[in-house]
């Protein structure tokens, strides 16, 4: 594993910094999700309901995560592979990092 003041050389502002507001949007509807299964499971609400609004609330994770992945490679990674060199070679393993941890989830 890479030491962490490795993985993190230049990266001076996150590359999602212009899209914050609708990021955290879109992570507090997520958690409204999760508050709604605490609410159900303390409710005694059905099973196949719960599983439900489980996925749901997985899809979201999923497609957020997705969103900020492609944000990291189209400005993160690409500014990276332009400069070349030692940044460049940990930029691309930590997206490829992410990626197999997002694939295993």
């Amino acid at each position: 594993m890479m030491d962490s003041r490795l993985r993190r050389v230049g990266s001076a502002m996150a590359s999602y910094s212009e899209d914050k507001d609708a990021y955290l949007k879109r992570l507090r509807r997520i958690e409204g999700q999760i508050r709604g299964l605490q609410r159900m499971v303390e409710e005694d609400k059905y099973c196949i309901d719960i599983l439900t609004q489980v996925s749901a609330a997985t899809k979201a994770l999923q497609a957020f995560s997705l969103e900020l992945l492609d944000e990291h490679l189209s400005s993160c990674v690409v500014d990276a592979a332009k400069a070349g060199g030692r940044e460049a070679e940990i930029k691309v393993r930590e997206a490829s990092d992410a990626i197999a941890r997002l694939v295993k989830s």
